[in-house]
């Protein structure tokens, strides 16, 4: 980058005035440039790789507290039950919130409830070639569409790399043959990939709350680019702490069409377009793959937890309301955990 500094002049010591145009096209190159080196700086940030920590065992500071790790997104916790199962949550000084919970001795158990129903989108989806999820957290919802159905081909997408680390190490959820994980924020993975799914499931959170920028229409309008014909989004949504009304009509204002399905707590959201999904269709579309795979729960008795939540039909829709330097910026802030 050139210095800047006066120039020396010669001659009479008024000079004449520049062209106005030539100016503001100069400001503007200068403008244009300025603009490009903070979103090529900000894009660094998101999209460099975070080096792999060593994770801090912790024993008798906390009852059951088995390992530590604080990465640049979030202070991480593994706790063990006294049954045996692993407890992975997130939190920052007393702030605590449990993301998974996993049977070591088991990979396809999944203790916690809605994680059960997010499995709906077997029976929505219209073939099981390829899916991915936006968050992966312990990994229970990601290796249990890989392991039971072994050729379709699932792609996890987390922004964190020790959660990453902390599911392969604790939970066995890594990548292999079928599975790939990418470590990226999940909307920038979505706008630099060109692949088309059969369902893509969002599950990412901080704490009780979706990030921002994964929770307006044009994030939406993003996935239901990303889905196939006839394809399939699903969205878990904590109700009790986020502005449940708006996310129904944020996720309402990209698709045709929502489905709900209870999940003790919170609620799995199926969001598609084209006609209204028959019942008995998917009852028998479910019986079919249910016998064709054996899933641990079975198809046709998630579906049985449809429901129609209440909502205000007139909330409105969330939106990207930032430019496109700000947005880059916005997202890098609020991926970062606070104080």
């Amino acid at each position: 980058m050139a210095k800047s500094g006066r120039a020396k002049t010669t001659g009479p010591k008024t000079p004449p005035e520049k062209p106005r145009a030539a100016t503001g096209s100069r400001a503007a190159i200068l403008i244009a440039l300025a603009g490009a080196v903070v979103v090529a700086a900000v894009l660094g940030v998101l999209l460099w790789p975070q080096p792999r920590t060593e994770l801090v065992a912790e024993t008798g500071s906390e009852p059951g507290l088995i390992a530590r790790i604080e990465s640049l997104y979030n202070d991480i916790y593994v706790y063990k039950r006294t049954n045996g199962q692993y407890v992975l949550s997130f939190g920052a000084e007393r702030l605590r919130y449990t993301e998974s919970v996993v049977n070591p001795d088991d990979e396809l158990d999944l203790p916690v409830y809605y994680t059960q129903s997010m499995t709906v989108g077997l029976a929505y989806a219209p073939a099981l070639e390829n899916a991915a999820i936006i968050g992966l957290g312990g990994g229970r919802t990601a290796w249990y569409h890989h392991r039971s159905v072994p050729d379709l081909h699932f792609t996890a997408v987390e922004l964190d790399p020790q959660v990453a680390q902390v599911a392969d190490q604790f939970f066995g959820v890594k990548a292999e043959e079928n599975f790939d994980l990418e470590i990226l924020d999940g909307r920038v993975w979505l706008t630099k990939s060109d692949e088309t799914y059969d369902l893509i499931m969002v599950d990412a959170y901080r704490g009780p709350f979706v990030p921002f920028h994964l929770l307006t229409t044009e994030f939406y309008e993003e996935v239901a680019s990303h889905l196939k014909p006839g394809g399939i989004a699903i969205q878990n949504v904590e109700p009790s702490t986020m502005l449940f009304d708006s996310a129904v009509a944020t996720i309402g204002a990209a698709f045709d069409n929502l489905d709900f399905y209870e999940g003790r707590g919170n609620i799995v959201i199926v969001a598609y377009d084209g006609p209204k999904r028959d019942p008995a269709e998917l009852q028998r579309i479910a019986a079919e793959r249910q016998a064709e795979y054996g899933f641990r729960y079975d198809l046709t008795q998630i579906l049985e937890r449809s429901y129609e939540p209440e909502f205000d039909a007139d909330a409105e829709p969330l939106t990207d309301d930032f430019a496109p330097v700000e947005y880059l910026k916005a997202i890098d802030r609020h991926n970062q955990k606070q104080s």
